[in-house]
């Protein structure tokens, strides 16, 4: 028997292993949740690749949650968030779709008294302009000060997240983006949540960090509620993990960005 609305799973996808941040998010924020999490770890990253090939990847993902019977989608990858998101809302129809980009740049919107904000992400996102062009439509007045930080995705998969290369990396990375005065630094890339207390470290107090992934656990939760699709708790949590690859490392890193224990993760051939 299909399970009610509320009980059926969030779906929750990524170009690989960087969602899991938002998975951890959600499952502080919604214990109660059940999620079925993608990663195509076998075809990352997708930065390189064209749009097309983009969109194509990303519907793939889409029709094979949507298959799980999700009640929510969610695209947890800045970079499928930034050029694919229509495809998903098309095929999704009548299923709420929720991204990393829209919950990042409605908090840092939210928080930002001075009206100067910066953003960090890998560089296809920062040259998407994605971020700073929602933060625009939502408030013509800001000041967007975007950096690409190509070398922290590597740094954060190798575990050093408080390594002394790292904090030098970040202390380069940040220091034009702090030379303008912002308050507030969006957190554009799943990967940075790990080097949440380095980063604060190196901006100081008077920068608030915006991690998409906590806000788009709080965004899941809130649109969750008003939709009536919130899980009663009537059954156990349950958590899939699916990959189109499980490289040596998976394990590892996939259960650092979690913060506990992987379990079965299912491979799927395409």
């Amino acid at each position: 028997m299909s399970p009610s609305a509320c009980e059926r799973p969030i779906g929750v996808f990524d170009s690989g292993v960087g969602g899991l941040t938002v998975v951890r998010a959600l499952m502080e924020r919604l214990p109660l949740e059940s999620i079925v999490y993608f990663g195509d770890t076998a075809r990352v990253p997708y930065g390189v690749k064209s749009v097309a090939t983009i969109e194509h990847f990303t519907g793939q993902i889409t029709e094979f949650l949507l298959q799980c019977e999700v009640k929510m989608l969610i695209i947890a990858c800045n970079t499928m968030a930034a050029v694919a998101a229509d495809v998903v809302r098309r095929l999704a129809c009548e299923v709420p779709v929720l991204d990393v980009i829209e919950a990042g740049a409605r908090a840092a919107v939210a928080s930002s008294s001075s009206r100067r904000i910066g953003v960090i992400g890998t560089p296809t996102t920062i040259n998407s302009n994605a971020y700073a062009r929602r933060m625009h439509e939502l408030d013509p007045s800001l000041r967007v000060y975007s950096q690409a930080c190509p070398l922290f995705v590597p740094l954060v998969e190798e575990g050093w997240l408080d390594h002394p290369v790292t904090r030098l990396t970040a202390q380069e990375y940040l220091r034009p983006v702090l030379a303008e005065e912002i308050d507030s630094l969006v957190l554009g890339c799943t990967h940075y949540p790990l080097l949440k207390p380095l980063l604060r470290d190196v901006a100081g107090p008077g920068v608030r960090m915006i991690d998409s992934a906590l806000t788009t656990a709080e965004f899941a939760a809130e649109r969750l509620q008003r939709e009536g699709l919130l899980a009663d708790g009537s059954r156990r949590a349950d958590y899939r993990y699916v990959v189109t690859d499980v490289p040596l490392r998976f394990q590892t890193i996939g259960e650092r960005f979690l913060g506990r224990s992987l379990g079965v993760v299912e491979r799927v051939d395409w």
